[in-house]
């Protein structure tokens, strides 16, 4: 670990992404445990990957343990799934207190979330058709598969991917390119073509992780104007004036509390809860209402703000 010589708090304030993007719980708990397996860890020269790997398949084990109703199987569900948070922390903590940072490290990273929440949807929606098998036969089964998938793959991967999208915006502005992970379509796209045919999984990988900016980018119509004409007066990101940054910053850092909300700390606590009570449809009923809301407040904020900064970029001096 570099900086061996700095105490644990100055540590845990380097792995920090930033103040204003880091959440209460994950600052006060999730942070300080993810940075001490991070120190083990990194003795054994674990490479943060392994990690995250390792949290793959402790998430896939909690969703299995959600499915049954007892309290002692959803007990070992949150416990598996804060571990496999932890790990989650931890591959990213390590990547910034070591400079591992990769880009498969990211898509890895945030595939992670994907693997934990497809086990726990899936768990959700044959918990739920269980319950209610009994009162209306084998439409219980069919009527929860339709709320787990909407949530799921309607509200929730497009909720998370765009709040990771305006997190990492934020990041741009308050800490520079070195800072955030703003990555680009076209780039990418150009990356996967520029590999040869023999380094087909690289090929693929690039060009999965192309579709994955793309979507963000075309729900973000009026940031992407706002970021060409940005780019197009500053090739080089280190000379936008700070002024511009923090005024965008400022108009950005109200909305972080909704991209905290909608990734893993909010949707977890209301998983634990739900399952614990023996009322799992909760969790997705949740997604697809409050949780849409919120994103679509955030959506329609951030675009409102990228289209202010515009109008400001053609007056600025």
């Amino acid at each position: 670990m570099t900086n061996e010589h700095k105490t644990f708090s100055e540590l845990l304030r380097a792995s920090f992404k930033s103040d204003d993007t880091e959440e209460w719980l994950d600052v006060h708990f999730t942070r300080p445990i993810g940075l001490a397996f991070a120190l083990f860890w990194n003795r054994f020269g674990v490479h943060p990957n392994v990690i995250t790997i390792i949290s793959f398949f402790l998430g896939a084990a909690a969703g299995v343990m959600f499915y049954f109703p007892d309290l002692y199987h959803n007990i070992a569900g949150v416990i598996l799934l804060m571990f496999a948070n932890f790990c989650d922390s931890t591959d990213g903590q390590m990547a910034r207190l070591t400079g591992k940072k990769t880009l498969v490290g990211r898509v890895l990273d945030g595939l992670s979330g994907d693997v934990w929440f497809l086990f726990i949807y899936v768990a959700i929606f044959l918990r739920t058709g269980n319950m209610f098998y009994d009162e209306i036969g084998y439409s219980a089964y069919f009527i929860a598969f339709a709320i787990a998938a909407w949530a799921g793959f309607g509200c929730h991967s497009r909720q998370s991917s765009l709040a990771d999208y305006y997190r990492q915006i934020h990041l741009f502005f308050l800490l520079g390119k070195e800072g955030s992970e703003l990555d680009n379509s076209a780039e990418q796209r150009k990356i996967a073509e520029s590999m040869p045919k023999e380094r087909w999984f690289a090929r693929l990988f690039y060009s999965n992780y192309a579709g994955y900016c793309k979507s963000q980018e075309e729900r973000t119509p009026k940031f992407q104007a706002f970021y060409e004409q940005l780019r197009q007066r500053y090739s080089n990101p280190a000379t936008i004036p700070q002024s511009l940054r923090d005024e965008f910053r400022r108009g950005s850092l109200p909305l972080m509390k909704y991209t905290n909300l909608l990734t893993f700390n909010s949707r977890a606590i209301i998983v634990y809860l739900s399952c614990l009570l023996g009322v799992p449809y909760v969790y997705p009923i949740l997604e697809i209402t409050v949780y849409t809301v919120m994103y679509a407040h955030m959506r329609r904020s951030h675009e409102r703000l990228s289209e202010q900064m515009t109008k400001r970029l053609a007056s600025f001096q």
